[in-house]
């Protein structure tokens, strides 16, 4: 039996690893640049004895072979040359390993290794599920509880961490760099990845599972327009519809659940815009991946320690309005916010777009006036649905399907006024016609109904066939 392998046998007392600062105080001391993160990380090792390796645990291996290694590396390497301090570390390691007569196999000491360069470079143990391309969300529920989702699907996964301390250290390198803190007094935070990915975490006392960090992760080469269709996310015809109502700057509005697939097909539709039009953004931790050149990106702001310094998306909104936009472009409404953002689409800002999450594109109007009521106006509910129903041209609802895909299932018209209620025209709806292995079978078709802005649509010199719409052929089951 190999060395590694009778030490991990022997594994018992994880206790004794080491002690990090609170999350909400390293958060102050990290933003400071990455000699600083490094100082950081080496004032939290462990001053333990190298003993033989034989009298401890693997986690204790790895914690005195990591601490000597942080203890000997220089506080002011830029880690950002990840290559070059990924040799660097390499050569203490083996250095440490000959020294210290730690004798372990080629698999072993790689494995090691790896996980020694995860912890200083990356997210420890959550770094190679970053690596896997085939995974879209990640789910901490507590040091000893990772799960995965995978096409779709929940996993569990044999990957754990040291203990809860060790959670909090990965939550905290994430949130620093980011100026966001997260601590007793502010125990969930919004916050973002480099490569963009959308993380969420949660801490004692309101988790009390210890922490929680959800990340959804987005792929390194964004989904194309012919993913989407291969996908059978959305059929070409309404896609090709899609495309002219961005082109001829209608209103849109993506509708769906938590993990639908709005922010992808939000990326997929801007990119749609013409290249020599200026796009703001405005998102809470910034995610979008827009292709174009002229491209302001604006990020809300959580209160600092004092409960100050907070800039809230309707600020954002506000301001946008002065910066000579084209096109605003808001990640998601979920406040008070869809005030503004339907004033900035009634005052000459066509072709924005946003998302919200609801049920069904009635449901997203509901919504809608729901959220503009929170702004305090003291509106009329006529009022408030005449905007409504002046600002939103079209709704694009998604829905993530039992069998884990995410489909497009309507594109509906908002077609005016009639007496106090908002009407509304289904343009495209998919049909489910079975079920085959537990995949779900069917196609968004047209309802054979043109929507009423086909004359802005034409006005812009795009001219769509009949057929898209299903007219003037039979429709195929």
């Amino acid at each position: 039996m190999s060395l590694l392998k009778r030490i991990e046998q022997g594994q018992g007392n994880q206790g004794q690893g080491p002690t990090p600062s609170q999350p909400g105080g390293s958060g102050a001391n990290q933003g400071g640049g990455d000699s600083s993160r490094l100082s950081s990380l080496q004032a939290r090792r462990v001053s333990a004895p190298i003993t033989s390796p034989q009298a401890g645990s693997y986690f204790d291996l790895k914690t005195r072979v990591q601490n000597k290694l942080l203890a000997e590396l220089d506080p002011s390497m830029d880690i950002t040359r990840t290559d070059e301090v990924r040799r660097t570390i390499q050569e203490l390691f083996e250095q440490i390993l000959t020294e210290e007569n730690i004798v372990l196999s080629r698999p072993e000491r790689a494995r090691l290794f790896e996980q020694i360069a995860a912890e200083i470079l990356g997210f420890g143990p959550l770094q190679p599920l970053l690596e896997d391309e085939t995974i879209t969300e990640i789910m901490v529920n507590g040091a000893k509880n990772i799960y995965i989702e995978r096409k779709g699907k929940l996993h569990r996964v044999p990957v754990t961490f040291e203990n809860n301390d060790h959670v909090l250290r990965i939550i905290d390198r994430i949130v620093a760099p980011l100026g966001r803190r997260i601590d007793e007094a502010s125990p969930y935070v919004d916050a973002r990845l480099p490569d963009g990915s959308r993380v969420n975490a949660v801490i004692a006392p309101i988790s009390l599972v210890g922490p929680v960090l959800t990340i959804r992760k987005f792929a390194r080469n964004p989904i194309t327009v012919e993913q989407l269709i291969q996908f059978g996310s959305i059929s070409p015809e309404s896609l090709q519809f899609l495309k002219a109502c961005v082109e001829a700057r209608l209103n849109v509005v993506i509708s769906g659940g938590t993990g639908s697939g709005k922010t992808t097909l939000l990326n997929i539709l801007s990119s749609f815009i013409p290249a020599d039009e200026r796009i703001v953004t405005i998102e809470n931790a910034a995610e979008l991946q827009l292709r174009q050149e002229h491209v302001v990106t604006l990020e809300s702001r959580p209160p600092n320690i004092e409960g100050r310094g907070e800039i809230t998306i309707r600020q954002l909104v506000i301001n946008a309005l002065r910066m000579r936009p084209d096109r605003i472009i808001v990640g998601e409404i979920r406040d008070e916010a869809a005030l503004d953002m339907l004033q900035a689409m009634n005052t000459g800002h066509d072709g924005s777009m946003t998302t919200l999450h609801s049920n069904g594109p009635r449901d997203t109007l509901s919504r809608l006036e729901t959220m503009t009521l929170m702004a305090g106006m003291d509106l009329p509910s006529r009022a408030i649905r005449e905007q409504i129903s002046s600002a939103i041209n079209v709704v694009v609802h998604q829905e993530r399907m039992r069998d884990g895909t995410r489909k497009v299932v309507n594109i509906t018209e908002v077609s005016g006024m009639e007496g106090d209620v908002i009407t509304m025209t289904d343009i495209f709806v998919f049909e489910q016609t079975g079920v085959e292995n537990g995949q779900i079978i069917g196609r968004l078709r047209p309802t054979g109904l043109r929507p009423k802005f086909m004359d802005a649509i034409e006005a812009a010199g795009i001219h769509l066939p009949p057929s898209i719409f299903g007219i003037g052929e039979r429709r195929r089951y």
